[in-house]
């Protein structure tokens, strides 16, 4: 009978009970599930972190651009071509899509200089990040061309309040006879925006469509004739490569498409790089506690080769011998896995306080905004992820304990009971 019953689960639970004549077995053991404990619980906090971080910074990069962008092959898009809207509302999944202009600056503001990125489009009700952070107000002010929005960082840098003037230089200048002059505007500044990722409230400046336009010489004569980009909504993230190429083949070769993946493929490939190492690192965690269940078996085999020479000679199996020990193990396994998961679980929906805590305990910042994207930790459980690092867990366990339960099965009774 492969399936233990239950005097060899009795038998199996009394031997890893604690008893005062082998309590340093009894230590390695409660050892052996601390270590799983904690690899259990580190892996499902480091996986749910990353989950997290990965989803908000998706949202955050999709919040800002588009699922899909539409780029002219060497040249901008002109705003009385309709083909390239059209090719766009008849893809199906597609949302909502709006004309951008992007640009590098200087923003200066009282001998203070600070790089920064614009972007403009004619409308933000279909972008609520933008929209709700800004809110309202600002929103339609911004809308009318009543001036510029910066991230809070950026103002605080500048020293910027609502209603001073902020002046932007563009390296895009125009050549004279006294040499290059690069351009140069002044614009109000009406609001502030907090989208609560460092790199977008540190350099971002939202300007009007129009203004943008005339700026970075999207215009002719005053009157704005083109745009840089067609930014795309989905309705499901998943089929931004799908969609990009449908759009690709409709356009040809005079247009260029790029999904988000591709768009920020460096920052999301070190996230899977990151994730993946540290899964690795993590495993091995829970292997090394693995390798204690096998010294803490091997030394409560050897404690009870006696009473396992008793059963033997009372009639009971081998086999029966051996599924008491591997019993052991996966007892061992499953007290420390079960209490990694609940243990594992609780961190990583509190993360946020946690890290608040070990601060004001530390009196350090831990995520420093000026080094990493994200100026919170967020997470997001999988159960599924959850369950593999458990069933895993348990398997590893249940390995260890083969060896030790094989060698309790080969002791003989009559050697054991030579000497007694």
């Amino acid at each position: 009978m492969i399936i233990p019953n239950a005097v060899e689960r009795l038998i199996a639970w009394r031997y890893l009970r604690s008893k005062r004549r082998d309590g340093f077995v009894s230590l390695i053991t409660a050892f052996s599930m601390l270590g799983i404990t904690l690899g259990v619980a580190t892996l499902i906090l480091v996986t749910s972190l990353m989950n997290g971080i990965r989803e908000e910074m998706t949202s955050r990069f999709i919040g800002i651009d588009g699922h899909v962008s539409v780029y002219g092959n060497g040249a901008a898009l002109s705003l009385q071509d309709t083909m390239v809207t059209d090719v766009v509302d008849s893809m199906a999944g597609v949302t909502a899509h709006s004309q951008k202009i992007t640009g590098q600056v200087m923003a200066t503001h009282q001998q203070m200089a600070v790089g920064a990125q614009v972007m403009a489009q004619p409308d933000y009700q279909n972008w609520p990040m933008l929209s709700d952070a800004m809110g309202e107000d600002v929103s339609q002010g911004l809308l009318a061309g009543d001036g510029v929005v910066l991230g809070y960082r950026l103002a605080d840098k500048l020293r910027l309040e609502v209603g001073d003037s902020v002046t932007l230089i563009s390296p895009q200048g125009r050549a004279t006879v006294a040499g290059f002059i690069p351009r140069m505007k002044a614009y109000t500044v009406i609001g502030t925006i907090n989208l609560g990722m460092h790199m977008f409230d540190s350099s971002l400046i939202l300007m009007p469509f129009a203004d943008a336009g005339i700026y970075f010489q999207y215009a002719q004569e005053g009157i704005q004739t083109s745009y840089e980009k067609l930014d795309i909504l989905l309705d499901q993230a998943t089929k931004a490569q799908e969609v990009a190429a449908q759009i690709a083949a409709k356009l040809g070769p005079d247009y260029r498409v790029y999904d988000w993946q591709r768009s920020n493929a460096g920052v999301f490939s070190a996230l899977v790089v990151q994730r993946n190492v540290m899964v690795v690192i993590l495993t091995l965690i829970i292997l090394v506690a693995a390798f204690n269940i096998i010294s803490s078996l091997i030394m409560l085999v050897k404690d009870k080769g006696k009473d396992i020479a008793v059963l033997r000679t009372f009639g009971t199996p081998r086999a029966s011998i051996i599924r008491i020990f591997c019993l052991c193990g996966v007892y061992i396994g499953m007290v420390g896995t079960v209490v990694g998961v609940v243990l594992g679980t609780v961190m990583a929906e509190n993360i946020e306080r946690i890290r608040r805590f070990v601060e004001v305990l530390t009196g350090q910042e831990l995520l420093v905004g000026d080094i990493y994207f994200l100026s919170t930790l967020p997470t997001k459980t999988e159960m599924a992820e959850v369950v593999t690092i458990a069933a895993t867990s348990l398997i590893l366990c249940f390995l260890a304990a083969l060896y030790p339960a094989w060698r309790a099965g080969r002791i003989r009774p009559a050697e054991a009971l030579r000497y007694e």
